[in-house]
């Protein structure tokens, strides 16, 4: 009988290889969470747990799960989809079932068969918003989906057509956010379950058009971790062109490249990125200066709105916060700083997918407004960057409540009447959202100052399974390197050169 082959050392593997192939991770033998709610299902992870070659892969499980929630997500909205988006002003928060997606199909002109960004929207009808304040990628999918809402015999059906449309063509972008998320770790398809299951998704996924943002973002986030960063630049620049949060992961992307000196792959990323970014918005920049700028000079004059630190300083002190453009910019200047300090800093080059989750989060907590379905933005990072079911669902459960306090707030500001959450009552659900996102950001940095608690290094040994070129990659440069040189060279004590065995560190 022949031995089994024995896989390279691999510190011997060429960086941004692919490991050997490794067991499946098996959440319910590393997640107590995970090992107790498996007990609905039958109990921890045997020898017949699926992730052999049958039909039902994780995969197919994972994905077949988020789109049942998916539909428990639209099943949410039927009070609405029947007559509530379109009975009064208040009877869509008491159900809780908002979108703002059927109120835009003629608030912005659809209904009218006006070309976004080119055709100027009659006030009569916008409001006084003259152009589509959205990014141009989001506006081609709105127009899409315009064209498709045939058969109403009533603006009212057709806005109603017009939602069934958009949640279908956003059920296509949550499968590709599931598939992405699956296949970016290798060998941990199963922390895609996090996604699948997390009530953000099934509660905001039809609000807007977030998901498309969000899934091109976990395309391009798969193929860097396949290596083959052009590609992934390519998908985060039409991620951006839908969405303004994507561009914000070439930082990370600069960083741990620059400590891997890894900097010919992120050229090709940046410079993917910027050309697919161009190829989009060019051409509406050229046709119509006016239309395609409204996104972000709507973006710059928005006043302070819900979800935000910024409006319950500004409900607390009773006067305008007029200058939180200034201090928002402040504190993600400050909050990059240190994101930027960490990845140089610490002990063992963070994951890509932590850096990621880490500034795009810090972009929600100093933004002046927070709209419900930007927790769409951090939840495949979340599911990434730390894939364990406490914490995770610590986080989700103040998204939830802010969820469900957003509406009642809107309806207690809405109606004579009253009745609703108060404003000091939304402030409370306010700084839940703040807290949740917080101390998942704490715990991720955690994770990267002492990599023994990182899920995904602990769990099977691995490097950055997301990393791609970056994955086992040598340091060229750190900042933490630097600083500890000089203390031993001024101590006269020899120099130890450290050498990594992912998994472990040893001293030669």
């Amino acid at each position: 009988m022949t031995s089994a082959p024995t896989e390279r050392n691999p510190a011997q593997r060429r960086p941004g290889r692919p490991p050997a192939a490794r067991p499946v991770v098996q959440p319910t033998d590393h997640d107590e969470v995970a090992t107790t709610a498996s007990e609905v299902a039958g109990g921890p992870a045997g020898r017949r747990t699926v992730d052999g070659p049958g039909w039902w892969t994780p995969l197919r499980v994972v994905v077949a799960v988020a789109l049942g929630m998916y539909a428990l997500g639209l099943l949410q909205k039927l009070p609405c989809l029947d007559g509530a988006w379109f009975s009064g002003q208040t009877s869509q928060y008491v159900h809780a079932c908002y979108s703002d997606i059927p109120h835009l199909y003629n608030g912005r002109g659809f209904a009218s068969g006006l070309t976004p960004y080119l055709d100027r929207i009659p006030d009569r009808i916008s409001g006084g918003m003259e152009y589509l304040e959205y990014p141009v990628l989001t506006g081609v999918f709105m127009l899409i989906a315009a064209k498709l809402t045939v058969g109403g015999n009533s603006l009212q059906q057709d806005e109603q057509l017009y939602w069934v449309v958009n949640a279908g063509m956003l059920m296509l972008c949550a499968a590709v956010l599931i598939v992405c998320v699956v296949r970016t770790h290798r060998n941990r398809p199963w922390d895609g379950m996090l996604v699948a299951l997390a009530p953000g998704l099934a509660l905001t996924a039809t609000i807007n058009w977030d998901l498309l943002a969000v899934a091109m973002t976990a395309a391009g986030m798969l193929l860097w971790a396949r290596s083959r960063p052009l590609a992934a630049g390519v998908l985060i620049g039409l991620a951006t062109a839908a969405k303004l949060y994507p561009v914000l992961l070439l930082g990370p992307l600069l960083l741990l490249c620059w400590r891997a000196g890894r900097w010919g792959a992120f050229g090709r990323a940046a410079g993917g990125a910027a050309a697919s970014w161009a190829v989009v918005n060019v051409p509406v920049m050229l046709l119509s200066w006016q239309g395609w700028a409204k996104f972000y000079t709507f973006s710059q004059e928005r006043p302070v709105d819900f979800g935000s630190l910024w409006l319950i300083i500004q409900q607390r002190s009773g006067r305008t916060f007029d200058d939180a453009n200034v201090y928002a910019t402040l504190l993600m200047i400050l909050g990059c700083a240190g994101v930027a300090v960490l990845a140089l800093c610490a002990p063992r080059r963070p994951r890509f997918a932590q850096l990621a989750f880490l500034v795009v989060a810090l972009f929600v907590l100093t933004n002046k407004v927070y709209s419900p379905q930007y927790v769409l933005w951090l939840i495949p990072l979340a599911a990434l960057a730390r894939p364990r079911w406490r914490d995770f669902l610590i986080w989700q459960s103040c998204e939830a409540l802010y969820f469900l306090g957003i509406w009642m707030y809107l309806a207690y500001t809405g109606s004579d009447k009253h009745h609703g959450l108060p404003e000091d009552g939304y402030q409370l659900v306010i700084a839940a959202h703040l807290l949740g996102t917080v101390y998942f950001c704490a715990m991720v940095v955690r994770d990267a100052l002492r990599p023994e608690h990182d899920p995904v290094r602990r769990d099977d040994g691995s490097d950055d399974p997301g990393g791609g070129v970056l994955d086992r990659a040598p340091d060229v440069f750190s900042l933490g390197t630097l600083a500890r040189k000089p203390a031993l060279q001024r101590s006269g004590l020899p120099i130890r050169r450290t050498v990594v065995r992912w998994g472990a560190t040893l001293r030669e």
